[in-house]
């Protein structure tokens, strides 16, 4: 859904007072006094320093991030969700919206705190407590038609006067003196530090003050140049509020004990000049320029959210996308925020709700330092901001961010992660076909795989790997026909190794077989598209079945590490490709590669009946694999519930050394394989051990068996067939002998 042209665009100022005046809101009025009387000047000024590691950090991040592309409606939700997707933004978007929108509620009670007098008045001549109320929803609903009549401009406007007189109020607290300030000498080196083991408390109530510097980011649409106004509103709003605060908590500090500052909420209009007066009325400019600035930018977030399509009817979705046609403004969404705003008014209450805000406030701060971080370490040529921070300072604030939620308070901060995962899980549900936070993270994993595969080229030529850990390539025409080579390879590569599936595209490269490749790749990465999925898929075009191995193989794996193995596959039943897998054995075994051959056959694979392993210890390169990649493909979940069985063969002369070869092999290897699962057969004279397999492992659903390249050379297939009984197996032949301790 397009956004409707606007008119009237804005410039850089109402992104400054909109910040501006939501970080010199309530709490400035209301609980600087509470945290200087508790904590002295230094303990605040640490509070405030750490408010601003964190606000700092992610108004950097968000002026680089607006400078890199244009920045549309929603300000923080439209680079949230253009950067983490659509799904993951639509469920920060959602969080940040209600936020927004109780934040109104917030701030019109805390308004009600500038008519004081009037419900002391009512309490002490007429005994009756006036409800709050009585101010509160007259006010909210003033406010309401205010967005909903005249829209964003008449409150930019209204926001002006009232910043005006916010400042004013300021101006007339700094200038004023007090008895007290008489006798206390000004000197930093005299002011106190206290109460530490409160500091947190302190800072859960008056962290909501650190969190209004973004406010001005959601009139992004609004803006002629928010490339240029969101970076330098947001940074210039953050700093004169902090530089702000420290002149507020020193004149506090020298201007009043700390008795009557923990006693009067309202100890500023003690210290003003004609306070009485200017102090609640510059209470009034704080708390209605917040609500405000909140009740501006809220309807914007719920607007671009429903141009995404966030919500699961489309009906919703376009009344709440919907524009006033003279103006832009979004009415629809204006309006559900209004009641939203004037159901929590109502309540009267809202501190409980208050500390959830703060921690969706966090989630979003968190989030947008995450992106700058994630960014910057991606290296993505398409990230070029004109503004640039710094990593380690987007890093800092991420890693603040989370600090500073479990700090304040635990509970909550679960609970607001909870929600989160949840909502995102029901968005997901609905929009399956959205994909958009890999693309982030794929920069990042790309640097790391970058930086890894040189670092293990590095020290592999310096120094043999201690232990071994298969790298497997797969080249397969039939991917579309049986799936069990690629099985095979996930299973192999699911916990201890890495897996490459190649599907071969017979001919030369040319564009039909580049897009045919591409078309058959996208079908591949479909159907295997599971959670338990570890294999790198990908097309190899070439005219024959050798050209593509001697390609395949003289390539490393994505991984950083050498092949090592290369599976073969064939039809058990029906061996069509069987004569061009073993012409190609002898170049595997040139590159010292393990070959695995399997046989698959067409009845279905029972994983209950297990995994048979066959072994012949006058073979004990392949003895060695055998053990070690029943235990690999064991630890796959298809097989959670099997077990593996373990057959030795050997003349009768050689049975109590070949058991207790067996017996020193599983115990060393400490394999998962019990004694009553280990089997030693004596050969007689005349016995065949293909028979014995036929009959004794006619059910297990994988069957494992070495060979030597050395018998297909001589006798070719007739060494693999023959095994008409069993189900799918599995032929072995190792290198070297494997080291399993």
């Amino acid at each position: 859904m397009e956004a409707k042209p606007v008119k009237n665009k804005f410039g850089t100022a109402p992104v400054f007072f909109t910040a501006i005046s939501t970080i010199l809101g309530a709490i400035l009025f209301l609980r600087f006094g509470y945290a200087v009387g508790t904590l002295g000047f230094w303990g605040v000024l640490l509070l405030v320093i750490l408010g601003h590691t964190l606000t700092i950090p992610t108004a950097l991040a968000l002026s680089e991030l607006a400078t890199n592309k244009r920045v549309e409606g929603g300000g923080e939700y439209f680079v949230i969700s253009r950067s983490f997707g659509l799904n993951i933004g639509a469920t920060i978007g959602m969080a940040l919206y209600l936020s927004q929108a109780i934040s109104v509620a917030f701030y019109i009670i805390a308004f009600t705190e500038t008519f004081e007098f009037v419900f002391n008045y009512f309490a002490s001549s007429l005994n009756f407590n006036l409800p709050r109320q009585v101010i509160s929803l007259p006010a909210m609903a003033v406010l309401g038609l205010v967005i909903l009549r005249k829209g964003a401009n008449t409150g930019v406007k209204t926001l002006y006067v009232v910043v005006g007189i916010l400042f004013l109020a300021l101006i007339m607290f700094f200038l004023g003196k007090t008895e007290y300030s008489t006798t206390v000498s000004g000197g930093l080196g005299n002011l106190e530090m206290r109460n530490m083991k409160d500091f947190f408390i302190v800072f859960a109530i008056v962290f909501p003050a650190f969190t209004g510097m973004t406010a001005g980011v959601g009139l992004s649409g609004d803006l002629r140049n928010p490339g240029k106004s969101i970076p330098l509103g947001t940074t210039a709003a953050t700093i004169t509020g902090m530089v702000v605060y420290l002149f507020v908590i020193y004149k506090l500090a020298i201007s009043a004990s700390p008795e009557d500052m923990l006693n009067n909420q309202l100890i500023m209009s003690k210290i003003a000049i004609g306070g009485a007066f200017i102090i609640p009325l510059g209470l009034g400019a704080s708390t209605i320029s917040s609500a405000l600035g909140s009740i501006m930018v809220a309807p914007r977030t719920l607007q671009a959210l429903a141009r995404d399509t966030s919500f699961p009817s489309m009906k919703m979705n376009r009344w709440l996308a919907a524009s006033r046609n003279t103006d832009g403004e979004p009415v629809n969404a204006s309006l559900v925020t209004v009641i939203i705003a004037f159901v929590f008014v109502a309540l009267g209450n809202v501190n409980a709700v208050a500390e959830i805000i703060s921690m969706f406030f966090m989630v979003t701060y968190g989030s947008l330092c995450l992106i700058s971080f994630l960014n910057h370490f991606g290296s993505s040529p398409s990230y070029r901001p004109s503004f640039k921070s710094r990593w380690y300072i987007s890093l800092a604030g991420f890693v603040i961010a989370l600090f500073v939620m479990f700090r304040i308070n635990t509970p909550y901060a679960l609970a607001s992660i909870i929600v989160m995962v949840a909502l995102y899980t029901y968005i997901n549900h609905y929009h399956r076909e959205r994909h958009g936070l890999e693309s982030l993270f794929a920069n990042a994993l790309f640097q790391i795989n970058r930086n890894l595969q040189v670092y293990l080229q590095k020290t592999g030529s310096k120094k043999k790997a201690k232990e071994w850990r298969p790298g497997v390539i797969c080249i397969s025409k039939d991917s579309f026909k049986r799936a069990k080579a690629f099985r095979l390879l996930n299973w192999i590569s699911y916990r201890y190794g890495f897996g490459t599936y190649l599907h071969r595209i017979e001919g030369y490269y040319s564009r039909a077989t580049s897009q045919q490749a591409a078309e058959e790749l996208s079908k591949l990465i479909e159907i295997y598209d599971t959670t338990q999925n570890h294999v790198y898929v990908d097309t190899i075009i070439s005219p024959s079945y050798t050209s593509a191995i001697v390609q395949a193989i003289q390539v490393p794996g994505i991984s950083g590490m050498e092949n090592n193995m290369v599976i073969f596959e064939y039809d058990k039943e029906d061996p069509d490709n069987l004569g061009e897998i073993l012409e190609n054995i002898r170049l595997i075994q040139a590159g010292n590669f393990d070959i695995c051959l399997l046989a698959s056959a067409r009845k279905e694979m029972l994983y209950r009946n297990g995994i048979h392993v066959w072994i012949d210890f006058n073979e004990p390169e392949n003895a060695s694999l055998l053990i070690l990649l029943s235990f690999i493909i064991s630890g796959h979940p298809d097989w959670r519930r099997s077990s593996i069985k373990v057959f030795g063969t050997c003349k009768p002369e050689q049975y109590g050394e070949t058991r207790r070869e067996l017996s020193e092999l599983v115990l060393s290897g400490r394999l998962p394989i019990t004694e009553s699962n280990v089997e030693i057969i004596k050969l007689e004279k005349g016995d065949s051990v293909k028979n014995l397999i036929n009959i004794r492992s006619s059910t297990a659903a994988l069957v494992m068996t070495g060979f030597r390249p050395e018998g297909l050379k001589h006798n070719g297939e007739a060494i693999l067939n023959g095994y008409d009984d069993t189900g799918t197996i599995l032929f072995v032949n190792s290198h070297n002998q494997k080291d399993i301790m």
